[in-house]
């Protein structure tokens, strides 16, 4: 079989067509919504820490990037741009002195207590295109996706 002929016949097959549609969807998606934060003005970035600390508590500073999907030189970065900001701050494990924690201030939860409500219905009015009942479909299978992408390594 020729690559013309391999191609015509992966053609058929809606796995690529299903790559393509689902990664422009999420760059829509994720496009409209880190509009919205930095209108906020916060960073998708930043704003995922602040609601992973809001959400989570106190979170030591190694654990961050596996939880939002960041490299760990960039969540210093990411911190310390949020402490300068008056919106996180750094606190000492007192069992182990090799570990930090990053901890939302009362300012950084107020921020994300008044952007919050606004964010929510910006995200409600992004996935509108979606009935509930769909969307709930659309949860099942992409979770279904995902954990056999995860297993395919």
């Amino acid at each position: 079989m020729g690559n013309r002929e391999f191609y015509e016949e992966k053609k058929q097959d809606p796995s690529l067509k299903l790559f393509v549609v689902l990664s422009k969807a999420y760059r829509s998606v994720a496009d409209q919504v880190a509009a919205d934060i930095r209108g906020k003005g916060l960073n998708t970035t930043e704003f995922g820490v602040l609601e992973l600390l809001y959400h989570r508590g106190d979170q030591p500073l190694q654990k961050i990037g596996d939880r939002i999907l960041l490299a760990s030189g960039s969540i210093t970065y990411v911190v310390d741009k949020l402490e300068k900001k008056g919106y996180v701050k750094r606190v000492p494990c007192a069992e182990d002195r090799r570990i930090t924690y990053a901890s939302i201030t009362e300012k950084g939860e107020q921020l994300l207590n008044d952007i919050f409500p606004s964010h929510w219905e910006q995200i409600e009015a992004i996935t509108a295109g979606l009935e509930p009942d769909e969307k709930l479909e659309a949860i099942a299978l992409l979770k279904k996706l995902g954990m056999n992408a995860d297993n395919y390594r």
